[in-house]
């Protein structure tokens, strides 16, 4: 249920994805009018991109495409891409559309205009190519979700395994046998959708050849190659552990090799995400790949080893489970105070600052994913006090010993006290012993230890697949660092690349959905597809539901609209499919229904740029 529900909302999700390189100037400025010809247009980003064969489209205000040289790093520089233009440029206004991959492996584009003389005296929509094709994007962040939790299940299972020292490891086969093959199905996934994804195109050019070899060209699609080299790896380790039939003796001196073997394995499939996401770009990018990789351990060690505990409280006989119950419960311990630390590093490098945490998505996401930690660190909470009561047995154990009995002085010991062994009178009188309780002792207390404890953790295993659905989402939002940074050093009279309209609204009644206000953003507000997202805000200022919110566009001075938005509600109303094919003022028409007859329609103008 709840993969069906992550997989329903990776590929239907309506709000449009984030890339992570933000473009911080361009030369020609954006909406510029020059006197002479430019010889190329340059692009700088906020950190290191990668080109593509179709990168720029140029177009004329004949509305032709001009053709261009091959795209090129200007002056050697990684962030930033340039493409010459022919000699001769006819005077009007020129429309350049382009696309990159960013240093974390996420494509990112976008279009502004320039005009050589004077601008042209009208305006159309131009074709300026793909941006993204939503079934493509939709299959590749299912594919790597499904790559993070197969990591995280293979590694933890394993780490459990060789740690935790279970007495009975085959209810970690199967586990460990799923997220190989899911991890093997995932990583060629990514693999044959990185060219499509990366041009905007549908999945079926996933079986170009060519962009199959340009994907193997690319940093992006070298780690996806490293990856599946250390997948295959490890089913050779995985083979050579659980084949052996050494005696208990053998099998504690080839540990230690296996824990090396097993670790190097786990670093190499870190380094492979680490190598290609937010910590190969950006500010301090050793220390950021070593924390990254640090923290996918850890995840791995913790979330997946939740999992193996599960299936192990399942199947176990409980006679080993007081001890590695408790090895298990240090092991994750010392995961979470790595955890900590490397997420506290990687939420300053990537936020910035404090406002950040509530002005961007990324901060947003990363609250959303600290309320998540904070729910699965309780959880752990109540599982580490069913662990205590599982392992206190252990403790309580006693050894049966035969009572001394105080003899008088000089009165000799009696014939049974010194018989020797084999003597007929040498009888051993009955003792009364106390047993040792046992986790499974017929009182029932270890039964209902095991239970509550496997509740605990069924509650953890479930809030660690919702952790590792957030994370999946930072991967593909923009940093609030980065786009800081973008806002800092855009050119003058760059347009931002969202429109945020507050609409107030008052319905007459006198209740929470009454009145309040409408937060809209129009993204990009340029000519062409804009997603739109409407958030409702009842009279407390807190977001609400209602039944029903319409916007329509119109712009009255070329007598076009009204263009119906068609919102779906997701929780809040969005689009991301409203052409506005014009530039202008446009007035937007907000209607929101808060109850079967109640309803009021706010106009609010908006500007749109070419």
């Amino acid at each position: 249920m709840l993969l069906g529900t992550v997989l329903v909302l990776l590929l239907f999700s309506a709000a449009p994805a984030s890339a992570h390189a933000a473009l911080r100037s361009t030369d020609p400025d954006d909406g510029s009018v020059v006197k002479q010809a430019p010889r190329g247009v340059t692009l700088t980003f906020t950190e290191s991109v990668g080109l593509l064969d179709d990168s720029f489209r140029v177009f004329g205000p004949d509305q032709r495409r001009v053709h261009t040289g091959e795209a090129t790093h200007a002056d050697g520089r990684s962030d930033t891409a340039r493409v010459g233009l022919p000699g001769k440029l006819a005077q009007g206004t020129y429309t350049v559309a382009w696309r990159v991959v960013s240093a974390d492996s996420h494509p990112v584009s976008g279009a502004f205009t320039f005009s050589v003389g004077e601008r042209s005296a009208t305006s159309t929509q131009i074709d300026t190519g793909p941006d993204e094709d939503p079934l493509t994007g939709g299959l590749y962040d299912a594919a790597r979700y499904l790559a993070y939790l197969a990591a995280a299940l293979l590694v933890g299972a394993a780490a459990f395994a060789l740690l935790c020292r279970p007495a009975d490891r085959s209810p970690l086969r199967r586990p460990l046998v799923t997220a190989w093959w899911t991890l093997l199905g995932s990583t060629v996934v990514l693999l044959l959708l990185r060219a499509p994804y990366e041009a905007g195109a549908g999945p079926a050019a996933a079986f170009d050849a060519s962009a199959l070899g340009r994907t193997l060209a690319g940093r992006p699609g070298l780690a996806l190659l490293a990856r599946l080299a250390v997948v295959l790896l490890t089913a050779v380790f995985l083979v050579w552990l659980s084949r052996s039939r050494e005696s208990r003796e053998s099998r504690d001196r080839r540990e230690p090799v296996a824990l090396a073997a097993g670790t190097a394995l786990a670093v190499g499939l870190a380094l492979t995400w680490a190598a290609a996401e937010h910590a190969s770009a950006g500010i301090q990018v050793p220390l950021a790949m070593t924390s990254s990789v640090l923290h996918l351990l850890a995840t791995g060690v913790w979330l997946g080893g939740l999992v193996a505990l599960l299936l192990t409280l399942r199947r176990s006989s409980g006679e080993d489970l007081t001890e590695v119950v408790p090895r298990f419960s240090r092991i994750a311990f010392a995961s979470v105070t790595v955890l900590v630390v490397t997420g506290v590093y990687q939420s300053w490098r990537g936020l910035g600052s404090v406002s950040a945490l509530s002005g961007t998505s990324y901060g947003r996401l990363l609250l959303a994913k600290l309320v998540a930690v904070t729910a699965l660190v309780l959880a752990a909470g109540y599982s580490r006090r069913w662990t205590a009561r599982l392992a206190a047995p252990a403790t309580a154990r006693t050894v049966a010993v035969r009572e001394r009995v105080a003899q008088p002085v000089g009165v000799p010991p009696p014939p049974e006290a010194t018989a020797g062994p084999g003597t007929p009178d040498a009888e051993e009188p009955e003792q009364p012993e106390t047993p040792a309780p046992e986790p499974g002792d017929g009182d029932g207390n270890g039964d209902m230890r095991r239970r509550g404890l496997r509740r605990s953790v069924l509650v953890e295993v479930a809030v660690a697949a919702v952790v590792l659905l957030i994370t999946t989402l930072l991967t593909t939002t923009l940093p609030g660092r980065a786009q800081a940074e973008a806002a800092q050093q855009a050119p003058a009279g760059a347009l931002p690349p969202t429109t945020l309209v507050t609409v107030p609204y008052d319905t007459g009644l006198d209740s929470l959905t009454g009145r309040g206000t409408v937060q809209v953003t129009v993204d990009p507000g340029r000519v062409g597809e804009n997603g739109i997202q409407a958030v409702v805000h009842g009279s407390d200022g807190g977001p609400i539901t209602v039944p029903e919110v319409r916007i329509t566009f119109t712009l009255p001075s070329k007598k076009v609209g009204p263009i119906d938005a068609e919102l779906t509600d997701v929780g809040y109303w969005t689009t991301n499919s409203v052409n506005l094919p014009l530039p202008g003022t446009w007035t937007m028409k907000t209607t929101v229904r808060v109850s079967d007859v109640d309803q009021v329609t706010v106009s609010k103008q908006v500007r749109i740029v070419s």
